[in-house]
């Protein structure tokens, strides 16, 4: 059930990062940093459940990174390419769940 619900949590994020490629109006993009922050922050919770402290550390800098607090200005480029990054990135780890069953 557990990873039921990261795998769910993944795939959003990852939707949602690859719409900030869209012009799309600004509260989006703050939409999409609060619930990056609390979608990472659930998946660094799990991962430490389940013992897994390097995934927990990745996981807690990307919530620090998307926080919607105090942002962080890299330009519309670089966070594209951030976005595109962590979107592959969460996509392949639920790829290579799914075949690690």
């Amino acid at each position: 059930m557990m990873q039921q619900s990261e795998n769910i949590i993944k795939i959003v994020l990852s939707i949602l990062f690859l719409l900030c490629l869209v012009n799309m109006p600004y509260g989006f993009y703050q939409i999409v940093r609060f619930l990056g922050f609390v979608g990472f922050g659930i998946l660094a919770y799990q991962s430490n459940q389940k013992e897994k402290q390097t995934e927990m550390f990745v996981y807690i800098a990307l919530a620090i990174l998307f926080q919607p607090f105090f942002k962080i200005y890299l330009g519309r480029t670089i966070w594209n390419v951030v976005d595109v990054v962590v979107a592959v990135g969460l996509l392949l780890s639920v790829l290579t769940n799914k075949k690690e069953k």
